[in-house]
């Protein structure tokens, strides 16, 4: 049994989707993000940032979007969720990899532009919530044009890609993203959305929010 530490809304339906893709036995545990939950002092033991996803592992926490991805692929190869040729799986980390620094931060600016200037500075706060359209979609036509082999991002084969890809991508509207340039993400993220897995991720946390 694992333990999954997740906020709903936020990047850890990736984690959460590749982890039933993988058959982990899983404890879902919501943390209140507004509430202040992952500030406390026994979430903190396990994840010193403070933020979400946390992945409990019978050899340790792991913290990362990633990271906790390739550590599900590798510790269930039967899954096929990485290529196992050695620069294929360098590419998946690549894609994985510029999400992570470049498009999910551009994305970060809209409601956490506090980490990079004080909150008091509002013109500061626009002038950054007013550039997301711009920086979102830049990253996001970059993997539109480069990253995405479709249907798949790695091809005709699906991996811990997809589901993180998948995540980001629902970020589009609410980002005040221009759709338009971006078809095949637009067909990537309406498929993903009939995949069991996906839709029982969702309706897990849907439920967990309710409660």
């Amino acid at each position: 049994m694992w333990d999954f530490f997740y906020e709903w809304e936020t990047i850890s339906l990736a984690s959460h989707i590749a982890l039933l893709d993988a058959g982990v036995d899983l404890r879902l545990h919501r943390l209140d993000i507004a509430g202040g939950a992952h500030q406390g002092g026994a979430y903190l033991v396990l994840n010193p940032k403070g933020r979400v996803p946390t992945l409990v592992t019978p050899s340790g926490s792991l913290t990362e979007t990633p990271a906790i991805l390739a550590y599900i692929a590798q510790t269930h190869p039967e899954a096929g969720l990485a290529p196992t040729d050695p620069y294929e799986f360098a590419r998946l980390q690549e894609f994985c990899s510029y999400i992570a620094s470049t498009l999910h931060v551009a994305h970060a600016h809209r409601m956490r532009g506090h980490r990079w200037v004080d909150p008091a500075n509002t013109e500061a706060i626009n002038a950054m919530r007013a550039k997301i359209p711009e920086s979102v979609g830049a990253a996001f036509a970059y993997v539109e044009d480069t990253y995405l082999r479709g249907p798949y991002v790695m091809g005709d084969t699906y991996s811990i890609a997809d589901p993180y890809l998948f995540t980001v991508s629902r970020w589009i509207d609410g980002d005040g993203v221009d759709p338009a340039p971006l078809p095949k993400v637009l067909a990537h993220r309406a498929m993903m959305l009939t995949r069991a897995t996906v839709q029982k991720a969702l309706a897990d946390q849907m439920a967990d929010q309710a409660a």
